[in-house]
């Protein structure tokens, strides 16, 4: 990567993203910056007052707001990272909405995806092209991306798709859950299943078109699985937390993946756990009734 490197991280007030951001801060050096956005200007603004003052922080720490709800949002931020710093090396889109076991999943619907799904569409339409040769650029997904664990009669929908084929079966799922037939074609009732099988076929999308140029310069686009984190958004879906992993923990091995020299071809526009590619077309579509979180 160049020198006065420049990191930004979505959703990071707290957990994984505040983790990311504060591992980020004390791995680069003191002449690079790392952007640690939010939308609460006050928790942005806290948060990097904090990461700033912690005794293992090298780079500089700046808070950003940023609703990644807002596509022209994230654009702005990404215009001014082209312009005032000539790029980035290092995108982390982490941003996810709560959700809580007892809420209506239809109801909440329009956030959830909005947060982690058109949110994930933007960040890699906007910041795809700024993004420096030798960068990383990543989507904090979890093993539920994989199409498996889709309905058969879904897959058609993200396999090989473009990112604008992976947004039209988005707004699709959306609209069917509007009309309620949203079951009936085959979607399952949790939301985080194809929520998590669309941002991976996203990521898998840019990458198919940049593969070749990306990899000749060591550059890096995937999806990442940091396992089971003891969050507050993770831990109302969980009965036992004796296996969770800090958010500290967990961004060890996204850290790893961000400050590997080179690239892996084999991860390269993969879901990426702990260092290696899960199967695209792994897993099974989940029971209904366990809907439990699966790391």
């Amino acid at each position: 990567m160049n020198a006065s490197r420049i990191a930004l991280v979505t959703g990071a007030n707290q957990g994984l993203g505040r983790a990311l951001v504060e591992g980020l801060a004390a791995r680069m050096d003191p002449n690079d910056l790392v952007l640690l956005t939010g939308r609460n200007a006050q928790r942005v603004a806290d948060a990097a007052r904090e990461v700033t003052g912690l005794p293992g922080t090298r780079a500089r720490v700046e808070g950003r707001v940023l609703d990644v709800t807002d596509t022209d949002a994230i654009a702005r931020l990404a215009e001014e990272v082209r312009d005032r710093f000539a790029g980035a090396d290092v995108v982390v889109s982490n941003a996810v909405a709560r959700l809580l076991p007892d809420e209506s999943q239809a109801e909440r619907a329009d956030e959830f995806i909005d947060v982690s799904n058109v949110a994930t569409h933007a960040v890699l339409r906007s910041f795809g092209p700024v993004l420096r040769p030798g960068g990383r650029l990543l989507v904090v997904a979890s093993s539920l991306g994989t199409l498996g664990h889709l309905s058969p009669r879904l897959h058609h929908l993200f396999d090989g798709a473009s990112l604008d084929q992976v947004q039209y079966a988005v707004e699709s799922w959306r609209s069917a859950l509007h009309h309620g037939t949203a079951q009936e074609a085959g979607w399952p009732v949790w939301l985080n299943v194809p929520s998590k099988v669309a941002q991976v076929a996203a990521v898998r999308a840019v990458a198919a078109e940049r593969r070749e140029h990306d990899l000749a310069t060591g550059t890096l686009i995937a999806a990442v699985c940091p396992g089971m984190v003891d969050t507050a958004t993770s831990r109302p879906w969980f009965s036992d937390y004796s296996q969770a992993q800090s958010p500290a923990q967990a961004a060890e091995a996204v850290l790893d993946l961000i400050f590997t020299d080179g690239v892996d071809p084999a991860l390269y526009g993969e879901l990426v756990r702990f260092g290696k590619a899960l199967p695209w077309h792994g897993g099974t579509p989940p029971v209904e009734q366990d809907r439990m979180l699966t790391p």
